[in-house]
């Protein structure tokens, strides 16, 4: 298949890519731009492993083909340092124990992110909505609600910097 060019922007850095356009954004992120951080799980986003923001929304990155994200915006795991520290989601999960094998938590951060971008008031039941298509076999959900609930409630935003 000839390759065709993309324009992306990934953590802030622009891009200019020449790919396979049957390539999805997980593959290219993984395998172009050593950003392993997001994860391969099912592979046909039933899971949430491989979610990302693109242009801010949670999108996942397994069922993206590569030109559909030409000329967007993409924030990975990586990206959410800040100065040498951890975001403030980053930090929660650790302090609220929300973090067991890890394979998850990089969709599950990504996620909560968006959801609190969209709506930094949300209740625990949206919280919970919004995580839907996020699977964490190890530490469940009581703990990630939890670590999302303190981002919203302030308790990281001064020593973490803002969401």
């Amino acid at each position: 298949m000839e390759r065709m060019e993309i324009k992306i922007t990934v953590n802030g850095r622009k891009y200019t890519l020449y790919v396979s356009p049957d390539r999805t954004l997980l593959e290219i992120l993984r395998e172009e731009l050593n950003l392993i951080g997001t994860k391969k799980g099912c592979d046909d986003s039933n899971c949430g492993v491989c979610t990302v923001l693109m242009d801010g929304m949670a999108v996942k990155s397994c069922t993206i083909l590569i030109p559909q994200a030409n000329g967007h915006s993409i924030t990975t795991i990586e990206g959410l340092e800040r100065e040498n520290s951890l975001h403030p989601l980053q930090q929660s999960f650790i302090d609220h124990f929300a973090v067991q094998c890890g394979f998850c938590t990089p969709g599950m951060i990504l996620t909560a992110k968006a959801i609190l971008d969209e709506n930094p008031k949300a209740t625990e039941e949206d919280i919970r909505e919004g995580l839907h298509g996020n699977v964490c076999r190890c530490v469940g959900y009581k703990k990630v609600v939890e670590s999302i609930e303190a981002v919203r409630d302030g308790e990281y935003s001064e020593s973490c910097g803002e969401v």
